[in-house]
């Protein structure tokens, strides 16, 4: 398959009527939001449906999102919307926050992954947003990289995974948050937070006056039948082993400077993902590959730049990555959430 690479601002009208038909067709295309590139099928067609999972390695079992451009498409698509509902639509849409409802028979089970729930979200990117519109179609729309690996946050990380394996990518240029939406299920007695992301529990609980926190999020239970993308499996791991480090800033650099040391010495090559006040503690002649990870005082950059870096620390070929933790303010949850899943929950406490 060759795949089609487009530039959105290049001859919009004809790029997004190409788009549009692909989608139509049962094809596959990936584009820009908010959070991430996602990797665009018609959520109601089956077939577009199977092509996203054979395309990414994904896993049947776990849910695709659906993307729609105005709030009457959730009453076509979910059996219920209650008050509360409503009110988060009203607040967070369009923007980076999914719904989980009871769904509608029209929304097949292979969007779903077998679950009578569907995954809503009206995306605020306007690539995004023109796509729905002009294919006349819901997009189901995973990450679009390889499943596992970091997210991309650039057309060339996606081109990086899914040349040759899809029908077009549209290249947005960088999104501007970095990590996927926050997930919240709305189908039992109190809202439910299953992935956390840049619309925080707080945000939330302001909205609709309760909410709880799946204890899922914090672990990962191979037995467990995931609701939503992210809960079960592997997720955004970089090729080499990571690692996070956890303490006081100068004991964690301490620790982290003979843990590379110890590496180094062996033949093997590192990488350093460090907060911006703390590049200099690392500048020792013995640490290799140290990268600025934004800060926590900006949680933004280091969102933004996370799966990035991530993808940098593959193309050097570091065998094993240390991270210092990123778990101050309002995002570092959700900063810490996709870090201990890259890491596959090793974490070295100082």
């Amino acid at each position: 398959m060759n795949t089609i690479i487009a530039k959105a601002g290049v001859d919009d009208e004809h790029m997004y009527e190409q788009a549009a038909e692909i989608l139509r067709s049962g094809g596959l295309v990936a584009f820009p939001t908010e959070t991430v590139y996602g990797l665009g099928g018609d959520a109601l067609n089956p077939d577009a449906s199977h092509k996203i999972y054979s395309a990414k390695g994904r896993p049947s079992d776990n849910p695709l999102i659906v993307h729609i451009a105005d709030t009457d498409s959730v009453y076509e698509l979910a059996e219920y919307v209650s008050d509360d509902t409503k009110k988060l639509m009203e607040a967070f849409w369009p923007g980076p926050l999914t719904i989980i409802l009871n769904k509608k028979a029209v929304v097949p089970h292979t969007t779903t992954g077998g679950l009578d729930t569907v995954a809503i979200r009206m995306p605020s990117h306007p690539v995004a947003m023109k796509l729905i519109k002009d294919s006349g179609v819901y997009i189901a729309a995973p990450s679009a990289n390889l499943s596992g690996r970091p997210s991309p946050t650039t057309a060339h990380h996606v081109q990086q995974d899914m040349d040759g394996r899809i029908d077009m990518i549209i290249d947005g240029g960088a999104v501007g948050i970095g990590i996927e939406s926050t997930i919240v299920d709305m189908t039992g007695d109190r809202p439910t937070i299953l992935r956390p992301g840049y619309i925080t529990p707080e945000m939330i609980k302001n909205i609709v006056g309760d909410v709880t926190i799946d204890p899922a999020i914090t672990g990962m239970n191979n037995a467990l039948r995931p609701k939503a993308p992210g809960m079960k499996y592997t997720h955004y791991a970089p090729k080499g082993e990571l690692s996070i480090v956890e303490g006081e800033r100068l004991v964690a650099a301490e620790r982290i400077r003979s843990l590379v040391a110890e590496k180094r010495a062996q033949g093997y090559k590192t990488a350093i993902l460090c907060d911006t006040e703390n590049v200099g503690l690392y500048n020792d002649g013995v640490c290799e590959n140290i990268y600025d990870a934004g800060s926590k005082k900006n949680e933004i950059t280091v969102s933004a730049g996370l799966y990035s870096l991530l993808r940098t620390c593959d193309d050097i070929g570091a065998q094993y990555i240390y991270s210092e933790s990123f778990e101050e303010g309002d995002m570092g949850y959700a900063i810490m959430n996709r870090l201990i899943k890259a890491a596959g929950h090793r974490i070295i406490k100082c």
